[in-house]
C-alpha cells in the first residue's frame, strides 16, 4: 500500500510538472514561432551546435544507419551527410513550430506544389475520387500537409499518433489543423476513413515508421533487410482508393517543392505487397537523391526479420 500511495504521488507530481514546463515554454515557442526566417535560421544553427557539436544527440545511431544504408560512400562523405542531416533537423524542428504564425501566402511560397501535382488533385476532385496519400519522413511534411490544405480542394485527414503529453499534444493539433487539415489517430483509421466516405478526401499516411515484425511485409530497402507498413495497402485495397505517393524536396534553406504521382489507380486489383514495394522503393529514390532530409535519427532497423517456425 505505501508503495502503491507513492507511486500515485509521483505520477500526480510528474503531471504537475510537465503543465509547469509547458507553460513555461508556450510563449518561448510563440516568440521563435514569430521570427523572422533570417533570424529563425539563426537560432537553428546555435540548436545545432548544441544538439551536435556538444551534446552529439544520437549521433551513433545516425552514423550506423549511413553507414549501413551507403556502403559505397566513405567516411568522410558519410559524416558530410549526417552534419547536413542534423542542420536539417534543427531547421524542421523551428519551421514546424513557425506553423503556429505563418500566413497562407508565405505558407505556399515556403512549400511549393508544382503545376502538375496542383492538376493531378484538381482532376481527382473534378472525378470526386477520395485517395490515399503515402509519404515518407522527408523533407517537411507539415508544411506539405498544410499546403495541400490551402491548395486543394480534398478534405485532408493525417493519420498521427497522439502524443502522451496531452499539453504539448494540443500544440501539435493546433499547428496541423490550422490550414483546414484534420486528424485522424491511428487506432481509429479505418472506421474513421469508411465514416467519410460521403466526402471526396485525401488521408495521408506517413509509411515509413517502424511497425510491428510478425506483421510487416519484409524487403530490402537501402541495403538492409527492412520491415515495412502494411496498413497502407490493405486499407487502400479495401476502400480501392487510389495510391498517390507525395515527394517533399529542399530546394534550399526554408523552401521545398511538393510532387506528386499516382502510383496505382485500382488498388483491388495489385498483387499483395505490390503497393507496399511500390511506394518503398520511390521514397528510396528520393533518399538516394537527397539523403540529409530523411530522418536518420530513427532507429528505424532494431527489429529482425521473424524466423518461420517449422
Amino acid at each position: 500500500m505505501y508503495i502503491f500511495h507513492n507511486a500515485r504521488r509521483a505520477s500526480k507530481t510528474y503531471a504537475v510538472l510537465t503543465v509547469i514546463v509547458y507553460y513555461l515554454l508556450l510563449p518561448v515557442i510563440y516568440i521563435v514561432s514569430l521570427l523572422p526566417f533570417r533570424l529563425l535560421y539563426f537560432v537553428s544553427d546555435l540548436l545545432y551546435l548544441l544538439l551536435y557539436r556538444l551534446l552529439g544527440y544520437r549521433k551513433k545511431v545516425v552514423m550506423q544507419n549511413l553507414r549501413n544504408s551507403f556502403p559505397d560512400k566513405n567516411e568522410a562523405e558519410l559524416k558530410k551527410i549526417g552534419s547536413d542531416f542534423y542542420h536539417y533537423l534543427c531547421d524542421l524542428f523551428l519551421e514546424t513550430f513557425k506553423t503556429l504564425t505563418i500566413s497562407r501566402e508565405a505558407m505556399v511560397r515556403h512549400c511549393r506544389f508544382t503545376d502538375e501535382t496542383v492538376a493531378l488533385f484538381e482532376r481527382l476532385a473534378a472525378e470526386k475520387q477520395s485517395v490515399v496519400l503515402v509519404m515518407g519522413h522527408k523533407g517537411n511534411w507539415e508544411w506539405a500537409g498544410n499546403t495541400f490544405s490551402i491548395l486543394c480542394r480534398q478534405q485532408l485527414y493525417v493519420i498521427y499518433h497522439p502524443l502522451a503529453n496531452k499539453h504539448f499534444n494540443g500544440l501539435m493539433y493546433k499547428m496541423r489543423t490550422r490550414f483546414g487539415t484534420k486528424l485522424i489517430a491511428m487506432q481509429d483509421t479505418f472506421r474513421d476513413m469508411v465514416k467519410n466516405r460521403d466526402h471526396v478526401s485525401a488521408t495521408a499516411f506517413i509509411a515509413d515508421q517502424a511497425p510491428q515484425p510478425q506483421t510487416a511485409h519484409w524487403m530490402t530497402f537501402l541495403h538492409q533487410d527492412t520491415p515495412v507498413f502494411k496498413g497502407t495497402e490493405k486499407i487502400a485495397q479495401k476502400l480501392n482508393y487510389p495510391v498517390v505517393y507525395v515527394s517533399v524536396q529542399r530546394d534550399k534553406r526554408g523552401y521545398y517543392t511538393v510532387s506528386a504521382h499516382m502510383l496505382t489507380a485500382s488498388p483491388s486489383t495489385e498483387k499483395e505487397g505490390e503497393i507496399t514495394a511500390l511506394h518503398t522503393r520511390q521514397l528510396e529514390t528520393d533518399i538516394i537523391t537527397q539523403p540529409a532530409t530523411w530522418l536518420w535519427s530513427h532507429k528505424r532497423w532494431k527489429h529482425k526479420r521473424p524466423t518461420v517456425q517449422q
